[in-house]
């Protein structure tokens, strides 16, 4: 049935006044509502006249623009499978993609057609085109061509909308397979939870959100964009995101969601302050841990208390802290630093030992869940996904632990040594592979450690083969040649051994221990 395509609901809960600004952006581009059903439409009849195969993959990687966030909607409304691909991916990185995911079609920069062209057609994609941040590119000028009007394409809850990469532990990256179902659920779970309202915000109009994320993954691309068109809600759109801006634009906006590293960046600007604030309603942190410091310095400096909240690429949001004391919700309506918060409503959430039992109250464990936000499992690995959910249908999340006598989910770790740097995961086992294949690289281990900005930075730790004079700077430089730039290390040592235990198992903690003064 059409309705289950999640276009077709966002396009439900636009106002009925389509002239109303759905966009405004920091250059003071408006773009109304009929404007986005309208650029929609036309990309959507691009695709379509392209005589795709059913469940075709849309391989996007363009700077954030409002021409993107069509493109995603588009490509949703044509009935197609959208894969985002961070900005900072190169082009080993991206051959990989690619090749894995198939694509039929590729959008990329207009500068980097050249490279990106070459690696798509190699691989069998028959059409690639550009997209600027500036208004340009070949998919706008072919688009312009087309009709205007479309009727979203039917889909099943279960069929394939998008597909996210998220890198293994081990080996190369998964793709996470999102469906229509597990999105829409999830946006309107949220928009309940978070209290979105259609009256009363900054302009009359109801919330307004300031969208400083980038769209290349969970947060910024479905949390964000989703909760404000499902709402009806007008965005402030920064393409790039700056403190200062930032702070000037909350007069005008009620809700902001961020990494942690752009409150710690706000944080150290002088205009912030409860004045500053007055209009905003809302505060969401993720993806990253926040420092209790800086929850307790974001509380005395503008009153607000930010809420923390817990997801996934396979599976969206699965916690949050309450928005606000709900009946519905007995006990919780505290939103307490240096936890996630409960379940969201359908989530459910259990802790286990290695055992497989579930842990008591307080005991630190593996995190499962299941829900209808739960993603279908990993692209072309059936054995992967059946590794990763239990018998009776829990995902295995990776993440280490404990739910609290009132019910409260705190994170203490990850497992397999996942490094979150800035709201982005990296994964060292991934950086060891580049750098033991290097002349001269006997063995490496990547670690994270405290960064006062970025939260944890990646530091490597290099062994070398007898003879070879290895120079960290040269290790560093090769790795920025071949990685997106949040992967790299932000420091590296060429020492004579590893630290092991007795099963000659390197000991990353003492590497942590050794290193965890760095940068802070």
């Amino acid at each position: 049935m059409t309705h289950n395509n999640l276009f077709s609901a966002l396009r439900a809960a636009f106002p009925a006044d389509l002239t109303a600004v759905a966009v405004e952006t920091d250059e003071g581009l408006r773009y109304s509502w009929h404007d986005l059903d309208r650029a929609t439409a036309m990309m959507a009849n691009l695709l379509q006249s392209l005589d795709l195969p059913e469940g075709s993959r849309v391989a996007v990687q363009v700077e954030k623009s409002v021409e993107a966030m069509m493109l995603y909607l588009a490509t949703l409304r044509a009935g197609y499978v959208f894969l985002p691909l961070n900005t900072a991916y190169q082009s080993a990185e991206i051959e990989y993609f690619i090749g894995n995911a198939e694509p039929a079609v590729v959008v990329c920069s207009p500068a980097n057609f050249g490279w990106v062209s070459k690696i798509a057609f190699k691989a069998g994609t028959q059409h690639v085109f550009t997209l600027g941040d500036d208004r340009t590119g070949s998919l706008l000028e072919r688009s312009a061509h087309h009709s205007d009007q479309h009727t979203p394409l039917p889909r099943q809850a279960d069929d394939l909308a998008a597909i996210l990469y998220t890198s293994g532990t081990t080996g190369r990256s998964k793709g996470a397979m999102l469906t229509h179902g597990n999105m829409l659920s999830n946006a309107l779970t949220l928009k309940d939870y978070w209290g979105w309202t259609s009256t009363g915000g900054a302009d009359g109009r109801g919330d307004v959100l300031i969208h400083a994320l980038p769209i290349f993954h969970v947060h910024g691309l479905f949390v964000a964009i989703h909760g404000a068109l499902i709402n009806g809600s007008k965005m402030i759109w920064m393409a790039k995101f700056d403190p200062k801006r930032a702070i000037a634009h909350m007069a005008k906006a009620t809700v902001f969601m961020g990494v942690p590293t752009l409150y710690v960046r706000m944080l150290t600007e002088p205009s912030l302050n409860k004045e500053a604030v007055k209009h905003m309603r809302l505060f969401i942190a993720g993806s990253a841990p926040l420092l209790i410091e800086t929850f307790t310095e974001w509380q005395e400096r503008t009153g607000h208390t930010i809420l923390e909240r817990y997801g996934m690429s396979e599976t969206a949001m699965l916690t949050s802290n309450p928005y606000a004391a709900d009946a519905r919700y007995a006990g919780q309506s505290e939103r307490r630093g240096g936890t996630v918060g409960f379940p969201l409503p359908g989530v459910s959430l259990r802790v286990r030992g290695d055992d497989g039992h579930d842990l008591p109250v307080g005991e630190i464990g593996g995190i499962q869940v299941k829900g209808p936000n739960v993603f279908k499992g990993y692209w072309r690995m059936p054995e992967k996904t059946a590794e990763e959910f239990t018998a009776d249908g829990f995902f295995k999340t990776g993440d280490v632990g404990q739910v609290d006598e009132r019910g409260y989910v705190t994170i203490v770790g990850r497992s397999k040594d996942l490094i979150i740097s800035g709201g982005y995961n990296v994964y060292p086992a991934e950086i060891e592979g580049y750098i033991n294949e290097m002349p001269g690289v006997a063995e490496s281990a990547v670690i994270g450690v405290p960064h006062s900005d970025f939260g944890e930075v990646g530091v490597a730790v290099v062994i070398a083969k007898p003879g070879a004079n290895l120079k960290p700077e040269a290790i560093v430089a090769d790795l920025k040649a071949k990685l997106a730039n949040f992967k790299i290390p932000k420091r590296c040592f060429v020492l004579a051994e590893l630290p092991r235990n007795t099963m000659g198992k390197v000991q990353k903690n003492l590497l942590r221990d050794q290193y965890k003064g760095l940068f802070v």
